[in-house]
């Protein structure tokens, strides 16, 4: 589990906090989305999870070590591995399979437990048939889920994502949400994912909403996504099929449920076919 209690974070020189008393508990295995606006502490949060930030006051535990023990930095960024926006940033070899096995290979792993890991982090990505592929010719999809791999080779309990999908066009951002949601539910390795599409964070376990370096709101994404009110104030947009599901009341199918899934919202109007 990551337990983040009490945590507050400055930058030097820096009057103002970026972030204001964070408390959250991460569990093993969790789908967590996290939202905000630009400039909400959604970054600073992030590397906060796995030591590349300390934090100002309180604390960041880690599968039982404190992020404030430097002894501990190699053992928890092991635990938790962190990917950024652009995979360009983080593609540093010039064949696949090379790009994976960098990280094992800094680890000082030997030579067959590398190659054994890359090819159980390809194919967990599906990207098992690329191994010999420059990167540089893949789609920017593509790209995103090898770096993925190469977090994923250093076996990981919990993968941090700083907006993974910000970069892609919607076939890209479908592409890593997939092999996140597989990655999920196959894999078990929790997955923190830091998105401003509202529709990605519909695929969560818990959405959590962070505003002016605050936890404004925390729950299951119905719980969260349907609060259209509180979500303008936050500067975020509603799904859209929440927007539906307010349209089609309005209209008179007051038996709508509101619903996150199209599937439930159009098999809802076929039910209710006819005003009350």
């Amino acid at each position: 589990m990551i337990e983040v209690s009490g945590v507050s974070f400055c930058y030097p020189g820096l009057e103002s906090p970026v972030l204001h008393d964070i408390n959250l508990e991460i569990k093993p295995g969790e789908f967590l989305a996290l939202l905000g606006r630009n400039g909400s502490g959604k970054s600073t949060f992030t590397r906060l999870l796995n030591g590349l930030l300390v934090p100002t006051d309180g604390d960041v535990i880690v599968d039982g070590y404190n992020t404030r023990d430097g002894s501990h930095r190699l053992r928890i960024r092991q635990l938790v591995g962190l990917l950024f926006s652009n995979p360009d940033n983080q593609l540093v070899a010039g064949i696949v399979e090379e790009d994976v096995a960098f990280g094992p290979e800094n680890l000082g792993l030997p030579p067959a437990e590398i190659r054994e890991r890359v090819e159980w982090a390809l194919s967990a990505v599906g990207m098992q048939d690329y191994l010999k592929h420059p990167p540089h010719m893949l789609s920017g999809g593509q790209k995103q889920r090898i770096a993925i791999a190469g977090v994923l080779a250093l076996e990981p309990s919990y993968m941090v994502l700083d907006e993974p999908t910000s970069m892609l066009d919607p076939r890209g951002r479908e592409e890593v949400l997939r092999t996140l949601m597989d990655l999920n539910r196959e894999q078990g390795t929790a997955i923190i994912m830091v998105t401003h599409f509202v529709e990605e964070a519909a695929a969560a376990d818990r959405v959590v909403i962070l505003d002016h370096g605050r936890v404004v709101a925390m729950g299951s994404p119905l719980e969260v996504l349907t609060r259209t009110d509180d979500l303008s104030d936050w500067g975020l947009e509603a799904p859209e099929m929440v927007l539906l599901c307010h349209e089609l009341r309005k209209r008179g199918y007051t038996r709508i449920p509101m619903a996150l899934d199209s599937r439930r919202v159009a098999g809802a109007i076929k039910q209710f076919s006819c005003k009350d």
